[in-house]
C-alpha cells in the first residue's frame, strides 16, 4: 500500500471513530433521543444477534440477487441502446428525448404499479432495479459515443477498418470509463429499486425488514440494516475499481510506451 494510501486510510477510520465516539457519548449524554438514532453499542450488539441468528444472511442473499440481476440486465441494456443509438444518430435523436422524459418520471413513484404488473416476487425488484440502472449507463454510454472526437473514427476508416471493427477497437474503449462510471451509479439505483421493490410488498430481503423494524419503532436494527448495506456499497465500489483498472490497463501501458518514446528521442 502506498504512503498517500495509508495516510488517507486512516483519516477515513479516525474520522468513523470520531463519529462513533461522538454518537455514543450524545446518547449518553441525553443530547438526542435514542427512540430515533439508537446508539452504536445497540447497533453493534444487534449486528451480532442479527448475524448469529443467520436472519443476515437469509435477508442479504434475496436483495443482493435482486439487486445484482437487475444491475446485470440494466447495465447490458443501457449499454447495447447506449451504443446502437450513439452509432446510429438519427435513431438517437428520435428515442433520446422520449427515455429522457421517461427517466423524469421518479421510478419510486411508479413502484407500485410494477408489483401490480409483476406481483410481490423477484420480477418486481429486478425490474425496478434493472430500470433504474438502466438510465444511469444509457445515458453514460450515448454520451461518451456522441462526444468521442470524430477523427478518432475517421482515422480507423481511412486506415480500412470495418464499422464492427471501428467499435471493437475504437469507440468500446474510448467509451468504456463513461460506461464503468454508469455502472457505479447503477450499483447504488439498483440497491435502492430492489429495497424500495421489498418496501412496497414482500415477505423477506433489507427493505422488508426495515419496513417491519420501523413498524415495531426498531429503530437499532433499522440502523443495522443501514450500516450492513453501506458496507455492502463500499465492498461492490471496491470490486469495480478493481475491475475498472483491468479493463483499463491499456492507458497505463500508453502512457508508459509514450513516456520511454519521449525519452529515446531525448
Amino acid at each position: 500500500m502506498k504512503k498517500d494510501d495509508l495516510i488517507l486510510n486512516v483519516i477515513r477510520a479516525a474520522i468513523i471513530i470520531g463519529f462513533l465516539i461522538l454518537w455514543e457519548a450524545a446518547a449518553e449524554y441525553k443530547w438526542v433521543s435514542t427512540y430515533y438514532t439508537s446508539r452504536p453499542s445497540e447497533v453493534i450488539a444487534d449486528l451480532i444477534q442479527f448475524t448469529s441468528s443467520g436472519e443476515l444472511m437469509k435477508h442479504a442473499s434475496i436483495t443482493l440477487k435482486e439487486a445484482f440481476t437487475g444491475l446485470f440486465y440494466g447495465s447490458i441494456a443501457g449499454i447495447l441502446i447506449g451504443l446502437l443509438f450513439g452509432q446510429f444518430v438519427n435513431a438517437g435523436r428520435v428515442f433520446n428525448p422520449i427515455i429522457t422524459a421517461i427517466h423524469g418520471i421518479p421510478q419510486l413513484t411508479l413502484a407500485p404499479v410494477y408489483i401490480l404488473w409483476f406481483g410481490i416476487g423477484f420480477a418486481s425488484k429486478v425490474f425496478l432495479a434493472g430500470l433504474m440502472t438502466f438510465f444511469g449507463v444509457f445515458f453514460a454510454t450515448y454520451n461518451a459515443i456522441i462526444t468521442m472526437e470524430q477523427n478518432l473514427i475517421e482515422s480507423a476508416s481511412l486506415l480500412g477498418a470495418s464499422k464492427y471493427q471501428t467499435l471493437i477497437h475504437v469507440v468500446l474503449p474510448t467509451c468504456t470509463p463513461w460506461i464503468i462510471m454508469g455502472i457505479r451509479t447503477g450499483l447504488g439505483s439498483s440497491l435502492v429499486g430492489a429495497i424500495v421493490g421489498e418496501y412496497m410488498g414482500a415477505a423477506a430481503g433489507f427493505g422488508w425488514m426495515v419496513a417491519y423494524a420501523t413498524s415495531y419503532f426498531n429503530i437499532k436494527r433499522v440502523m443495522s440494516c443501514i450500516v450492513i448495506l453501506l458496507l455492502v456499497g463500499i465492498v461492490m465500489n471496491a470490486g469495480l475499481d478493481r475491475i475498472e483498472k483491468f479493463l483499463l490497463r491499456w492507458r497505463t501501458q500508453t502512457s508508459l510506451s509514450i513516456e520511454n518514446n519521449t525519452i529515446q528521442n531525448n
